[in-house]
């Protein structure tokens, strides 16, 4: 079984999606990058990523976490707070603790292509 069938599939994902950018969206530090954003298009795609890293049907068509993300000022301290609020979704929404840690552990390697300080 593979951590999407765990959690929930396709009905948790969405869940999860909805509610982590329901908190990102209420940080002040964080909302800035979301101006002038279609949300509703960025969950398709959060989605969609977080379905297929988890091992969802399908796949993701997005660009590149690097490309996706050059350019924004995204620091180490923005991609620490994004990964504590996923955290805080997950764990909120009854994700077993070692589901979270692993989940977390499909984040970190993308720490250097999203969080690009000079």
């Amino acid at each position: 079984m593979t951590i999407y069938d765990s959690i929930g599939g396709e009905t948790a994902v969405a869940t999860a999606v909805d509610n982590f950018y329901d908190r990102v969206l209420d940080d002040p530090e964080l909302q800035p990058f979301f101006d002038g954003i279609d949300v509703q298009r960025l969950k398709r795609h959060q989605r969609a990523f977080i379905g297929a890293a988890l091992g969802g049907p399908g796949g993701y068509q997005g660009r590149g976490m690097r490309r996706a993300h050059e350019g924004l000022g995204i620091t180490t301290a923005h991609f620490e707070r994004v990964v504590d609020h996923l955290t805080a979704t997950l764990v909120g929404l009854g994700v077993p603790d070692d589901t979270v840690k692993t989940i977390g552990g499909t984040l970190e390697p993308l720490r250097g292509d999203i969080a690009q300080e000079a």
